[in-house]
């Protein structure tokens, strides 16, 4: 269950990341209207693509962990301590 909400985490903040930069919201920000000298640096397209690229990171880290969670489900555990079977022949 804890991996699963970690998948949703991942993937939310990695969407959100993507798309923000290139939003309207992302233009009406309190902190760019407030600091003149931070409005420059928020608006350049290199740091809006560096912003997106963090997001494209996380959903990866989303999609892989959700790929970990159900192949470790589907797959029998394995123990290197199990009794033998009783019908081998050894």
């Amino acid at each position: 269950m804890r991996r699963l909400i970690l998948v949703a985490l991942f993937l939310e903040i990695g969407f959100l990341l993507l798309v923000i930069p290139w939003s309207s919201f992302w233009d009406r920000n309190y902190f760019a209207q407030a600091l003149p000298s931070v409005q420059g640096i928020m608006m350049n397209n290199y740091v809006r693509g560096a912003i997106s690229g963090l997001g494209l990171v996380n959903v990866y880290l989303g999609l892989a962990e959700l790929v970990s969670a159900i192949t470790s489900r589907s797959a029998p555990p394995s123990s290197p301590f199990s009794p033998p079977s009783l019908h081998s022949r050894e």
